[in-house]
């Protein structure tokens, strides 16, 4: 059997027909179940060797390893030194800048569990915590074939699970970031698959809805910003599933118990409601204040301006925050038309790609935002397409990629903002290709016949 068509045997879940059988039991796993593994493990490998090799773990020393996880890894370094959930933007100058809620707390925890164990700042700490990421990202590659499956059928289910895994944009951030993207990216995916589980399956549904509600509260610890998506998801599978209601009523509860400690936490220490995180107004101010022009103005953020650092550090967070947000607003209220501008060009940073540095290579730069655009147009024309033909949750996917940007548009952008939203990308990518009308017969091969 020639060597390519084992290949897309193997690749498809299937073995080679010539293999004789040798065990007298038959397989646990199914076809199905051996095909997950093997996206799985591919995905993984790839991205941990990758990641080793090319030493992406070595992260840059400058500004006294704040490179190393930014303000997530200042925070676990704060909390495994006894300094507790405090000091984002601490540096050789100012050394304690206080209690934070600038970050949601589940990355920065991880972060500082790796640190108790592998030190700060080590290179076994960065390993550690990139290596996770590959797992991560391989899972996220297997929901991306489930969602891709369920919705679109088996051959876009396979298409969209292999690309995810090895694809270099889609794991890009798994093997240099160490960052919350790709453990809300993982915990988005799935949840999306649970969803779809939910709605087409009734059985194990208490069990569902109480994990649904489980890893709801997990991505508003990780990433609160998707959680503006949270009732359109829950109301989604009610409308399939009515008789469910009292068990949405559960998954509501156990989701508000994972994230009350932290508001009560930060009412504790801060003394007002904080109800995630708590930088939006500094934020508002990065992306919207004198000079603004659709991207953050990093020169003016605390970790990079000294008299900024020295104003948050004196006036505490809550009162740097409000000052900050209340510049914003004036800002924001003299020149609205401004405010619109750029708000209409974070739209197209957002899809089309941020701007870099100007001491990147122009080939690297155009190459880069080349990819970021074709896949931000394949996801969605893939998703029009999907809407026109009833596609079993394209509303659904609609409703991800109107939300989960918004935000984004009226604050700041970055292109790692979309990262949750790139496994439908590959999703819906991959069913626009495959939707392809293959019986057409062009003019050139017509010609060639």
């Amino acid at each position: 059997m020639p060597w390519r068509q084992k290949l897309a045997a193997w690749m498809k879940g299937g073995d080679d027909p010539n293999h004789q059988q040798r065990h007298i039991l038959p397989r646990v796993r199914t076809p199905e179940a051996r095909l997950r593994w093997r996206i799985f493990w591919v995905a993984f490998l790839v991205r941990l060797v990758y990641m080793t090799l090319a030493h992406q773990y070595k992260m840059r020393l400058v500004e006294d390893h704040f490179q190393f996880g930014w303000e997530a890894g200042r925070i676990a370094r704060a909390l495994v030194t006894g300094y507790g959930y405090a000091d984002p933007f601490a540096n050789i100058f100012v050394a304690h800048t206080g209690p934070t809620a600038w970050l949601p707390p589940l990355y920065p925890l991880l972060v500082a569990g790796v640190f108790k164990i592998f030190g700060v700042y080590t290179l076994a700490s960065s390993w550690v915590l990139l290596a996770i990421n590959c797992v991560l990202s391989a899972a996220t590659a297997v929901a991306t074939y489930e969602i891709g499956t369920r919705c679109c059928g088996p051959s876009v289910g396979l298409w969209a699970g292999w690309l995810w895994a090895l694809y270099p944009a889609f794991m890009q951030y798994a093997v240099h970031w160490i960052w919350e993207m790709t453990v809300t990216t993982a915990l988005f995916s799935w949840v999306l698959v649970l969803a779809l589980r939910m709605r087409e399956d009734g059985t194990h549904a208490t069990r569902r809805w109480a994990l649904f509600g489980l890893m709801w509260g997990a991505i508003g610890l990780s990433n609160s910003t998707l959680l503006a998506f949270l009732p359109i998801c829950g109301l989604w599978i009610l409308l399939k599933r009515r008789n469910d209601l009292a068990r949405a009523v559960l998954a509501a509860v156990i989701f508000l118990a994972c994230i009350t400690p932290w508001i009560g936490r930060n009412w504790q220490v801060f003394h007002t409601f904080i109800p995630m995180r708590g930088n939006l107004g500094a934020e508002m101010m990065l992306g919207n204040g004198p000079g603004s022009n659709g991207l953050l103005m990093e020169y003016d953020h605390p970790f990079q301006d000294a008299t900024q650092l020295r104003q948050y550090a004196s006036m505490g967070e809550v009162r740097y925050v409000a000052m900050r947000g209340a510049m914003a607003k004036a800002f924001i209220a003299q020149d609205k038309p401004h405010f619109y501008a750029d708000c209409l060009k974070r739209v197209f940073f957002f899809w089309a790609g941020v701007p870099h540095p100007a001491d990147h290579a122009w080939i690297v730069e155009y190459g880069r935002v080349v990819s970021f655009s074709f896949l931000s147009v394949c996801g969605l024309l893939g998703l029009a397409l999907a809407l026109h033909r009833g596609v079993l949750a394209s509303a659904l996917f609609f409703w991800a990629f109107l939300l989960l940007p918004m935000t984004y548009y009226a604050v700041t952008v970055h292109a790692r903002f979309r990262h949750p939203l790139e496994p439908l990308i590959c999703v819906l990518g991959a069913y626009l290709f495959q939707s392809a009308d293959r019986s057409r017969v062009w003019s050139w091969q017509k010609k060639s016949s």
